[in-house]
């Protein structure tokens, strides 16, 4: 195997381009925040075109048009990253022999783009009907899970040296349980509120005190959670870590929702919160990893039996 071969079949390489789309996935979020918070979202007003007659915006759209189809095209880097991913890791199945379990992930991160474009195309058919918007939100959370799962697989960490009991492992489930309920209770608050992508675009015409207050409900619970997961992990001697991030990521975005929550929701604020939405699933998800890894205890050396000594006089 040439030198050049090795190193497009190395684990390294692959790390690098699955952490590169986990990134794209998490600004192709963010900038789509910014097309909703700019009042952008029908900044090309069909799809797959931009208008009825270009596939690409024209002066007469304006800024919007501009902020509308930038993200459109993020989607294609999103989806190169996504290709060179499942390339590499058949490439490693092929020349190490190694099963498909990273070649799955990366088709799983690559099945998800044109999802979402699709997805995206509803969104714009709709006039950004709110729910639309908010599963196009959701599956971004789907995709970013998927590309976090292949940068777990492909990451040189250490043989773990502990064990989490079952009940320890049964709380990280949970916990990613509850975190996906902050993010759907997140996507609700949001078509209920006023940053709509468009002036013209309908809410979902439910009550936002009510619904942020369930929200703050669930946010609390899964604060509650990560504590609780901070201190079982210290008692178990787990790598209690990696909880304490979490509890951290946690803490400063219910900062951020507060304080966006108080000052009446500036654009600014709102489009952190949506990072730091992905940064905590990011880190629910390495909690959950470390807390389902298991111990591969070594074989044991096996000594052969003596055989029994013949008795005397047989």
């Amino acid at each position: 195997m040439s030198r050049l071969t090795a190193l497009a079949v190395s684990r390294t390489i692959l790390n690098w381009f699955a952490l590169a789309s986990l990134a794209a996935n998490v600004g192709i979020v963010i900038t789509g925040g910014v097309v909703r918070l700019t009042g952008s979202g029908l900044g090309c007003p069909t799809w797959p075109r931009c208008t009825d007659d270009s596939y690409v915006t024209t002066a007469a759209m304006g800024i919007h048009g501009a902020i509308e189809f930038g993200n459109r095209m993020l989607t294609f880097v999103v989806g190169l990253l996504a290709v060179l991913c499942v390339v590499l890791a058949e490439a490693r199945r092929r020349a190490g022999g190694r099963d498909r379990t990273e070649t799955r992930l990366a088709l799983l991160v690559f099945a998800g783009i044109p999802a979402q474009a699709v997805i995206g195309g509803f969104t714009v058919l709709s006039d950004l009907n709110p729910w639309v918007v908010g599963l196009h939100f959701l599956a971004s959370m789907a995709v970013i899970a998927a590309a976090w799962a292949l940068v777990a697989a492909t990451g040189a960490a250490p043989a773990p040296s502990w064990q989490a009991p079952t009940a320890v492992r049964r709380l990280g489930g949970v916990l990613v349980v509850v975190s996906a309920l902050v993010l759907v209770a997140g996507v609700v608050v949001t078509g209920s509120g006023p940053h709509a992508g468009d002036e013209k675009a309908r809410r979902t015409g439910l009550d936002p005190e009510m619904i942020s207050q369930l929200h703050v409900d669930l946010v609390m619970l899964l604060i509650g959670l990560s504590i609780a997961m901070v201190f079982v992990l210290k008692a178990t001697g787990g790598p209690a870590r990696t909880a304490v991030i979490l509890l951290v990521v946690e803490l400063a975005q219910g900062l951020i929702g507060f304080v966006q929550y108080f000052t009446h929701l500036p654009a600014a604020l709102v489009a952190a919160h949506m990072g730091g939405s992905c940064l905590v699933w990011i880190a629910t998800f390495a909690v959950y990893d470390v807390v389902r890894a298991r111990v591969t205890a070594p074989a044991a050396d096996v000594v052969p039996a003596s055989p029994a000594p013949a008795l005397a006089g047989r």
